[in-house]
């Protein structure tokens, strides 16, 4: 007969009644979404826990509610805020990921941004660190909004003069042909996901005036040719969707004191049949080039609801048996030479 595990005990300290409800949640929502995801069973009377389960992930909990706990005395926790303290670890490195205090946070002018998790701090580390830096993985997982923030904390800080957001004109299953407008008109529907982080970190009367001066510039990619770009930070998103000589052609407009951010989804090309992507194609191309960087995200990294995690993971699946299973059929046979 298996003995019965022995409850995990802890107290959380000091204890302030306003901080321990924001910890806990309105009726206690927060301690039940980490029961849910951790499979653990909470209790706690004040200030004093008890939670009965693997002995790993209660001790992942505590971590977590101890650093949760560290967040209530300057910010108003919301069942989000929880389940990004959890996506960012997923669970099992809670007990050896760094404080809070050590990690990357960048400053934009409605507050501070920190990236949640290992890789988004590696993420962010290597674009201030390098001049071209390649984000790439699936939807959800930061790489653009957290590009965006990069840009906004150089512009604030004047390391840069403006920022420039580009993206390839392939259509994704719309005919850009019946959208009204000229060609950049067709693109700003495409780049809203930048412009709503632009909007969320500086205002959008602020975004307005950065791009009525220029200083923050909206492109479509084919109008990168033959210019050279000093001074800047320049996004290219949806990168998956560049062919080779367009990728070539981007990389090769940075200039002196300018920095580069290329993000896209490899899962998701939308170019033509048997036009190769140059995302995949610069992958192996400059992989071991100092001075550039790769980052590549996976489904644990995403950090929307977690059902955009799990359908992630579902698709990966699938497409990985369809693939598992044209690999296993037998070579069809040519019965050409058969006499």
């Amino acid at each position: 007969m298996n003995a019965p595990i022995e409850p995990h005990r802890f107290l959380l300290e000091p204890f302030e009644a306003r901080r321990f409800a924001n910890l806990c949640g309105q009726f206690d929502e927060h301690l039940r979404l980490i029961e849910q995801r951790l499979g653990i069973e909470i209790r706690n009377r004040g200030n004093q826990f008890e939670m009965i389960g693997d002995p790993k992930l209660t001790s992942s909990a505590e971590n977590l509610l101890r650093r949760l706990y560290r967040e209530t005395k300057a910010t108003e926790l919301s069942p989000d805020m929880v389940h990004l303290f959890l996506q960012e670890s997923a669970a099992s490195e809670l007990a050896s990921t760094p404080v809070a205090e050590a990690s990357v946070s960048l400053r934009t002018k409605k507050g501070m941004i920190r990236p949640r998790g290992t890789n988004q701090q590696r993420y962010v580390k290597e674009v201030l660190g390098n001049d071209i830096n390649f984000g790439i993985g699936p939807a959800g997982t930061g790489k653009t909004y957290l590009a965006v923030a990069c840009a906004v904390d150089a512009l604030e800080r004047e390391q840069i003069r403006r920022i420039l957001l580009v993206r390839p004109a392939v259509e994704a299953g719309e005919k850009l042909g019946f959208l009204p407008g000229d060609l950049s008109q067709k693109i700003d529907p495409y780049l809203r996901p930048l412009y709503d982080a632009l909007y969320e970190m500086l205002g959008f009367e602020y975004v307005a005036k950065l791009i009525e001066r220029q200083i923050i510039e909206v492109a479509p990619l084919a109008y990168m040719r033959g210019r050279t770009l000093n001074n800047s930070f320049i996004i290219l998103d949806e990168s998956q969707n560049t062919t080779v000589e367009q990728m070539k052609m981007f990389l090769t407009r940075i200039g002196f004191g300018s920095t580069a951010v290329i993000t896209g989804d490899i899962t998701q090309i939308d170019l033509p049949k048997g036009t190769k992507s140059g995302l995949t194609h610069v992958i192996d191309v400059l992989k071991d080039v100092p001075g550039i960087s790769f980052t590549h995200f996976q489904s644990k990294d995403v950090v929307r609801h977690p059902l955009v995690q799990r359908i992630v993971e579902a698709y990966g699946r699938y497409e990985q048996e369809a693939a598992d299973k044209l690999a296993a059929l037998p070579a069809a046979k040519d019965y050409r030479h058969d006499a």
